[in-house]
């Protein structure tokens, strides 16, 4: 058949696919767009798992992509909001140091803050109580403009304006492989092979096998994390007014358990952090055989493995008892117990592992002919996502016609 024609083509409608084809599209009206998506609708998969935080940058090391991706991104999602009418509120958030061993860390993170130009104090106990009742704590940092926001509600608004402003969005899409030619790249997908000029990669939890189907070698292998979350009941829901979070383990690559209020009123306990057995494990029922013969014969997860293993099988007994679930949500929280929780969505992060077993922390892009892969969109990708969609634009920019 012919392959039908496109400027543009995007290969996931996740919310990094869709913002880099809204901000194209503002750039440049009329080129002709189309976002190839293997699911029946967008956001099906990291986007519609989040947990809805409006991130501050707070974490993030100054001068990093994280960090410029997050302040810019943060803004132009309220900016979004606000226009689009999408609900979202500024809820301010607390990272709560629980003992004196931990406020060296928790000062570090205050003074990336302040480089980051987060809005940010270090408050007392006493302060905390005031802010957070129920919250443990000896001391806490302060994130007045932290926020939540439904990012499935945000996909569901850019897709309408992607497809109102001449784009296309073609669902049960799957890409089998690539090929480029003289000027262009064929993008062989179930629905048939589409021809553009610029094929951009933002395929999420399959980027990496992409990314080696347009030639280019992935500078890491995307491992699945599962992150299992529990759900207060509503006669705890008044427990957490807020964002509640922990100083981060400095030797342990995830947060660490956290309460989060949702903007439909609930409020998330977790992520406990496993290995998923599928880049779509949401259970540890849903197996997928290629995905773990990926991730086992990885000599970087065996590194991983061999540097954080007692880590990890506390996650695990996390994941397998609610009852030690429950005290590590107790140690945020002294007043938790297991009747308060039941369970909740799982959502699965796409891990760019490096070969010798670091995990890649930063945004990363890689080019090769007429494509540019997003090899890594790390948490906070969803609040970054306009400005990384920016980013992006930047990138092609000189390719296309004004």
């Amino acid at each position: 058949m012919d392959s039908p024609q496109a400027d543009i083509l995007i290969i996931g409608a996740g919310i990094v696919g869709l913002a880099t084809a809204y901000q194209l599209l503002q750039r440049f009206p009329g080129q002709k767009l189309c976002i190839l998506e293997k699911e029946a609708e967008p956001a099906m998969h990291q986007t519609g798992h989040n947990s809805g935080v409006l991130h501050s940058g707070i974490y993030y090391k100054p001068g990093s992509y994280k960090a410029k991706n997050c302040r810019e991104g943060k803004a132009l999602m309220e900016e979004f909001c606000e226009r689009e009418n999408v609900a979202y509120e500024i809820c301010g958030k607390v990272i709560v140091a629980l003992d004196e061993g931990e406020l060296p860390a928790m000062q570090r993170i205050y003074q990336r803050g302040l480089e980051n130009g987060v809005d940010c104090s270090v408050i007392s106990r006493e302060q905390l109580r005031e802010i957070e009742p129920h919250a443990a704590g000896i001391r806490a940092i302060q994130v007045p403009e932290a926020g939540i926001v439904s990012y499935p509600q945000v996909c569901t608004r850019l897709a309408q304006r992607i497809t109102e402003n001449g784009g296309r969005i073609l669902y049960h899409a799957r890409v089998r492989r690539m090929r480029q030619q003289a000027k262009h790249t064929v993008v062989c997908t179930t629905q048939g092979d589409f021809e553009a000029a610029v094929v951009v990669n933002c395929a999420g939890l399959h980027n990496d096998r992409v990314t080696k189907m347009s030639g280019a070698t992935p500078p890491a292998r995307i491992v699945p994390f599962r992150g299992e979350y529990y759900e207060l009941k509503d006669n705890a829901k008044h427990l957490c007014k807020h964002l509640i979070y922990p100083v981060p383990d400095p030797n342990f690559p995830f947060l660490g358990v956290h309460f989060t209020r949702m903007i439909d009123g609930s409020v998330e306990c977790g992520p406990n952090a496993v290995l998923a057995l599928a880049r779509e494990g949401y259970t540890w029922g849903n197996i997928n055989l290629r995905d773990l013969a990926g991730t086992f014969s990885y000599p970087g997860f065996w590194k991983l493995i061999a540097k954080h293993w007692q880590s990890g099988m506390g996650e695990m007994h996390r994941s397998l008892s609610r009852k030690a679930f429950t005290r590590a949500l107790a140690r945020l929280m002294p007043e938790i117990r297991q009747s308060h929780l039941h369970k909740a969505p799982a959502g699965v992060r796409a891990q760019a592992l490096m070969p010798d077993g670091s995990m890649l922390d930063d945004f990363l892009y890689k080019e090769s002919g007429g494509v540019v892969n997003v090899c890594n969109a790390p948490s906070p990708a969803a609040t970054s996502s306009l400005a990384i969609g920016n980013a992006i634009v930047e990138r092609i920019a000189p390719r296309l016609k004004a």
